[in-house]
């Protein structure tokens, strides 16, 4: 099957440098971004998330960043669907496009499809969802831990929409959920080129650390005030956002949740390397290696 395109995936843990990369290498191929971090799509939070300004984005086309709102539901899936379709229609005008983000049950639902799974058994999702609200996330983590030791070690454990996904499924079909997501990747009529961020773990932590500082003085405190009636949707359940809810509702000092912050953060950039890591297909690079990026996609793009 002759291919429509190429979708180059650049991917890396959060505040490894993606952005500026992608903005560089779409400027080179006169391209747009499609953003796979789920957490930039929602438009009111977007200190929290890091999402790039109209500055930042130098002119180039951005897709899929503020562009649901807090009380939309959205998942994975629809995420498929909706980049599968700008893809095809995109494909038409240019040969290169690219993907860029964090989220890697997002970035490989378009790179390899969504694995079938059985529809939700709603008694068995409300008795997960009262052991959540009975017994809070060490139950439903230590408890997928126990049905499926290898999801545990790549989901956001601070995710629990997520995690009660895969209790639900794992409960459902007596199978971890690690295992029904082993099967064949779907057919893409796109060559798909994946190039992974990474720098050493003490100089990412300085930049997590800084990075999150510089979001505070941009008045990231108000903006979660400005959500904080809302705090109990999905959007919001999430690292940063979590933790300045409990400062705003007097549980903690300020204090103290910017230091939860930086260590929870810390822990999801581990758990995003764990699970780009385990992907073979993935050609790493420093974020300081735009050249060399740059010769490693036209060495793969010239005779496709």
């Amino acid at each position: 099957m002759s291919k429509i395109g190429t979708l180059i995936v650049i991917v890396g843990p959060t505040a490894s440098g993606k952005t500026s990369v992608a903005i560089e290498i779409a400027k080179k191929y006169n391209t747009e971004i499609i953003s796979a971090d789920s957490r930039q799509f929602y438009n009111e939070i977007p200190i929290g998330t890091a999402a790039p300004q109209n500055e930042e984005m130098q002119g180039i086309k951005h897709h899929f960043i503020g562009n649901l709102t807090v009380n939309d539901y959205y998942n994975v899936s629809k995420f498929e669907q909706d980049v599968m379709e700008l893809l095809k229609k995109k494909f038409q005008k240019n040969k290169i496009m690219l993907m860029v983000g964090g989220s890697g049950l997002y970035i490989d639902a378009v790179c390899n499809g969504i694995d079938d799974l059985p529809d939700a058994d709603e008694e068995l999702r409300a008795k997960l969802n009262k052991l959540f609200d009975e017994e809070g996330f060490s139950a439903i983590q230590q408890k997928l831990k126990q049905l499926d030791p290898e999801y545990y070690e790549k989901v956001d454990l601070n995710n629990p929409k997520r995690i009660l996904r895969a209790l639900e499924v794992s409960i459902q079909t007596d199978k971890p959920y690690s295992s029904h997501r082993k099967g064949n990747s779907a057919e893409r009529p796109f060559n798909i080129i994946k190039i992974g961020l990474e720098i050493p773990r003490e100089q990412l932590i300085e930049r997590i650390d800084r990075r999150l500082d510089s979001m505070i003085k941009e008045g990231w405190i108000e903006e979660a005030t400005s959500v904080l009636p809302y705090k109990d949707n999905n959007a919001l359940n999430t690292v940063g956002y979590k933790e300045l809810f409990k400062y705003l509702e007097n549980e903690w000092s300020l204090d103290l949740a910017i230091e939860k912050i930086k260590v929870n953060t810390r822990r999801y950039a581990k758990r995003q390397m764990t699970w780009f890591k385990r992907d073979k297909e993935i050609t790493w690079f420093s974020p300081n290696d735009s050249e060399k990026i740059i010769e490693f996609i036209d060495s793969r793009t010239t005779n496709t």
